[in-house]
């Protein structure tokens, strides 16, 4: 059954949608394009928009929705702490009670090495810390020319500059250009693509590439490296189980960092709390968003190992901070968010219903218009 009232409110959709046209600019939709699906409800799984009609929420908005729409304990969480403390920032000496909590759990959740959180406002805004970071850290440590940074084609990062640079999709370079510099992509493991391997195993393949490129740019010239632990936007994409392990013991050789983007996979998306741990990989950083509150607030974190946040917080400090960094409102939210994924066993239920909703896909493999199902 549906939990919505029996009765859609009273909205004059045809006087939204008119509203948006004229002053919304929406991402990936061109300025001509007169369609517009207006939401107004939310609850659980389900939504439903300003001409009363109802639709499954299979996509989590964009992938984030883990414990549904209308939780009435983030709600309470969000009035809660605003009624306490609804915003203090985080810059030099000063902080605040609701930052502590969030980050002390997220260390509690995270695979080892990570020991650090520096709170954004999103996914990208981590992503371009761990980028600032991974440099600064060469920087302090005497080799200011490692500034390269390796990342993959059709990895996808955000859409700031530095994040927008290490996103490995044309369309977000097009046009914006120059680029952050000294940014090289490299070609991913993508074993339902043959072709991009000449008849090469894909790990191989992408090993061999990738220690081409280290030599060919130079070790000693290179910071760090950015992937999803599966490609998002690129198709859902698992790697294969040797990929991660043997990337990491590559880098590590050569003192480069390694930053996993799990701004979709963490807080238990597949299973697990973070991805790194089913693959068997310590990165460096691993940047975090989406399902660290369900949406409900914006929120990022950027987990990072302490042998880099003892150098990157030394001297001056971190040089560099987002006015909403820790925000009491969001980390309030975060750590109740957590608490219902854990309390409700939502890693142990994606599994199941993973499962069960792969065995049934799978069925559509014996159509010949069907390639793989993921």
């Amino acid at each position: 059954m549906k939990p919505f009232n029996a009765t859609p409110p009273l909205i004059d959709a045809d006087a939204l949608v008119k509203k948006d046209q004229s002053r919304l600019i929406h991402p990936h939709l061109p300025g001509d394009s007169t369609e517009r699906v207006v939401m107004v409800e939310g609850a659980g799984c389900w939504l439903r928009d300003a001409h009363g009609r109802e639709y499954l929420d299979a996509t989590g908005g964009l992938m984030l929705a883990h414990v549904g729409h209308g939780r009435r304990e983030l709600i309470e969480a969000v009035a809660g702490q605003m009624s306490q403390l609804a915003y203090y920032r985080s810059f030099h000496e000063f902080t605040n009670a609701p930052a502590t909590h969030p980050a002390e759990r997220l260390v509690e959740l995270a695979p080892a090495p990570m020991e650090r959180v520096y709170f954004t406002s999103g996914g990208a805004e981590a992503v371009d810390a761990a980028l600032r970071m991974a440099r600064l850290y060469h920087h302090r440590r005497g080799e200011p020319e490692r500034t390269w940074v390796l990342a993959r084609n059709f990895g996808y990062h955000g859409v700031t500059y530095g994040g927008a640079a290490a996103t490995g999709f044309p369309m977000f370079h097009q046009g914006f250009g120059p680029m952050m510099p000294n940014v090289r992509h490299l070609t991913p493991p993508m074993p339902f693509h043959p072709e991009l391997y000449g008849g090469e195993d894909p790990t191989e393949f992408c090993l061999r590439e990738l220690r081409e490129t280290i030599e060919e740019i130079g070790a000693e010239r290179i910071a760090v490296m950015i992937g999803e632990p599966i490609l998002g936007v690129a198709g859902v994409v698992e790697p294969p189980a040797d990929y991660w392990p043997r990337v990491r013991e590559l880098l590590t050789a050569h003192g480069i960092l390694l930053v996993l983007d799990e701004v979709i996979t963490s807080f238990g998306r597949i299973g697990r709390w973070f991805a790194a741990e089913r693959l068997g990989v310590a990165p460096d950083f691993i940047v975090t968003a989406k399902g660290l509150t369900s949406g409900y607030v914006p929120l990022g974190a950027l987990l990072v190992a302490d042998r880099v946040a003892n150098v990157v917080t030394r001297d001056e400090g971190f040089v560099g901070g987002y006015t909403y960094s820790g925000h009491p409102t969001a980390c309030a939210v975060a750590l109740e968010n957590l608490a219902i994924v854990e309390r409700e066993n939502l890693l142990a239920a994606a599994t199941d219903v993973g499962d069960h909703l792969g065995a049934r896909l799978r069925r559509l493999e014996e159509l010949p218009i069907v390639g793989q199902i993921r």
